[in-house]
């Protein structure tokens, strides 16, 4: 017999051995018997399996499916907008009893509107999470539920807040660092993500507008880096040799971040000293290098929406329309700027092993009380620190041995 394995086999993020644990149970419900699950869900990522941001995407839905019971297939598109449409097409050409119950899509790069027609053709409600419609496509979209019924909605971060609070804190950042009148000028450089996509325009449109609130402050120029490290590292270099007095580099992404750290070392100056650096994204990268001072700003949060996604679809499966509460377009804050607290609690969890957070606690469906979806940064913190101390306190009591029992994951394996 020939078993063929959805990526969810394989996508574990960060070797844990709790993700080997469930492939294993995994394995043994095809070999076995046909597994029980309430709900799937198909989630094309735009993004590779390696990169930093969509590796945290996929852990946040992984973690979100182990607390909801829902079976969970991740996809990949490794960054080829076109690949997008070919994987969601060969879910949506299976035999019907193999279709999932749910696809989970971005909205990237323009190809929304293929997503819906093939979701629509096949029968499978379709939900959008991270980015909006583009004014350019409403009029050929419409709005979820009419044209396209099988869309039920979106759920979209407010990306705007995100380069205002990026922007605004780098800004004050410099004043603090070098004080002066309204004629000394403070030079700005941007590099965003990319030209097609909703979130990157709501990213530069909130920059833009932070930038207009400081009268010292310049915006050189803003080109696009395609959220790409090597582009940034090439482009940053030439930016400075064109506005030599630029003090201030924002970025809309970490890797771009980094590849403009790079930049500017290239230029014979120092990253966090001549000139100060901000991004969008709270990788583990990320985070260490806004507490050794190569990063001046951090916002992030947002690498959770498709979790939240979930969430919203397993409140919807059990009878819990979100389009009563909180509409078919939703827009959320999920975005925080990080201080040195946030980003020690953050690196806490990371280092205790990335212990499994309980999405249920932000269901409707499992809190009737909750009157409304709170999908911010802060309140998933809350989460991961109880999830940190019950790790770390099971830790304690298991004992401190390298080769002792931990979770359930060494459990499986020590049993075999």
């Amino acid at each position: 017999m020939t078993l063929s394995f959805p990526s969810y086999f394989v996508a574990c993020p960060h070797g844990r051995p709790r993700c080997l644990f469930t492939s294993a149970i995994l394995l043994l419900g095809v070999i076995l018997a046909q597994p029980s699950w309430a709900m799937h869900v198909v989630f094309v990522s735009p993004g590779k399996l390696d990169e930093p941001f969509w590796r945290d995407a996929d852990e946040g839905l992984q973690h979100a499916a182990a607390s909801l019971g829902i079976e969970l297939e991740l996809l990949h598109a490794e960054r080829d907008h076109l690949a997008q449409l070919s994987l969601l097409r060969d879910v949506a050409e299976r035999p019907v009893e193999q279709r999932p119950d749910y696809l989970l899509v971005t909205a990237d790069k323009q190809v929304l509107p293929g997503q819906l027609e093939l979701a629509e053709g096949a029968g499978i409600p379709i939900f959008t999470a991270y980015n909006g419609v583009q004014p350019k496509e409403r009029d050929l979209l419409g709005y979820p539920r009419q044209r396209f019924q099988y869309w039920l909605g979106s759920l979209v971060p407010d990306a705007e807040e995100a380069g205002f609070l990026s922007a605004r804190a780098l800004i004050k950042e410099a004043q603090a660092r070098w004080p002066g009148t309204e004629d000394d000028v403070l030079e700005l450089v941007a590099i965003s993500g990319d030209r097609g996509t909703d979130s990157s325009q709501r990213r530069t449109r909130g920059m833009v507008h932070a930038v207009s609130r400081f009268p010292r402050v310049r915006l050189r120029q803003n080109v696009y880096g395609d959220w790409q490290q090597e582009l940034a590292r090439y482009q940053t270099p030439i930016l400075l040799d064109r506005y030599p007095h630029t003090r201030l580099i924002w970025t809309g992404s970490d890797l771009m971040a980094f590849g403009a750290s790079d930049g500017v070392r290239a230029s014979g100056r120092v990253p966090g000293q001549d000139v100060l650096l901000s991004t969008i994204n709270m990788t583990e990268r990320a985070t260490r290098a806004l507490l050794n001072g190569e990063l001046h700003v951090m916002v992030g949060g947002h690498h959770l929406a498709a979790a939240w996604a979930l969430v919203v679809l397993y409140d919807y499966h059990n009878g819990v329309d979100f389009a009563e509460s909180d509409g078919l377009e939703m827009s959320k804050s999920m975005f925080a700027l990080f201080d040195q607290e946030m980003a020690q609690d953050y690196l806490g969890y990371l280092a205790a092993g990335h212990p499994e957070v309980d999405y249920c606690r932000f269901s409707k469906v499992c809190n009737p009380a909750l009157k409304g979806y709170d999908f911010s940064i802060g309140n998933w913190l809350s989460a991961a620190r109880v999830a940190t101390l019950r790790s770390t306190a099971r830790g304690s009591a298991l004992g401190d041995d390298p080769n002792g029992v931990h979770d359930a994951g060494n459990v499986a394996e020590q049993r075999q």
